[in-house]
């Protein structure tokens, strides 16, 4: 496979209840591209992977939440499990890392339950996404718009809706984070970070349109 992703980092936020498959899948897509993946969780050590509701694997934390910024990826991967999203939604440092991600325009793919990060970062206003079915009101009150598609593109925003989706998910987020690398794009997060009550810009306030491991 061609290289496109070579040097690039990319962060994968999970905690405890990810669906193994959606963290796992996507991880290797991405390194096999030649992007540099790291597993980024509030918890030390490992986080108990889950296919569907069986335990699976514990996986191991590369970097810490506390210890990473979003100025330190180029992309960022939401894998969903219900329990993985649900937990993370309510660590106030997890949802900043992902509104920082937003707000800097940078590369998010997120999926099945992995959305809801993006409902709670206030990061779905006048965007079109997909997801698990039951997060479509969450998403709707949001003020996103929600469409039930195998892989939903929204400017530098990537949404699948459940593990069956993860062939076209897993293509697209190589295809979309590579495109947007070749592209010239300034940094919006700053060295002092993003302020917590700021919320990412929708489609309609850009421009008028949907704009290794260390």
């Amino acid at each position: 496979m061609e290289l496109r992703l070579k040097g690039r980092k990319v962060a994968i936020l999970a905690t405890d209840g990810v669906e193994q498959i959606e963290l796992e899948q996507p991880r290797r897509a991405l390194d096999a591209a030649g992007a540099l993946t790291h597993l980024v969780s509030p918890k030390q050590d490992s986080i108990q992977a889950m296919n569907h509701d069986v335990k699976g694997a514990c996986i191991p934390v590369d970097r810490v939440l506390s210890e990473v910024r979003a100025l330190d990826y180029d992309a960022l991967v939401l894998p969903g499990g219900v329990a993985n999203p649900d937990v993370l939604r309510t660590d106030e440092a997890a949802v900043q890392f992902v509104r920082e991600f937003m707000l800097a325009d940078k590369p998010v793919a997120a999926i099945c339950h992995g959305p809801w990060m993006l409902v709670e970062a206030d990061a779905v206003r006048g965007r079109t996404l997909t997801s698990w079915p039951s997060l479509k009101t969450d998403i709707r009150n949001a003020g996103g718009q929600w469409v039930d598609e195998v892989v939903h593109v929204d400017d530098t925003l990537v949404t699948s809706r459940n593990p069956g989706d993860l062939p076209q998910f897993c293509a697209a987020i190589v295809r979309e984070f590579a495109g947007r690398f070749d592209e010239t794009r300034p940094d919006a997060v700053t060295e002092q970070g993003v302020p917590v009550g700021d919320s990412p810009p929708g489609p309609s306030a850009v421009d008028g349109e949907g704009a290794a491991r260390r």
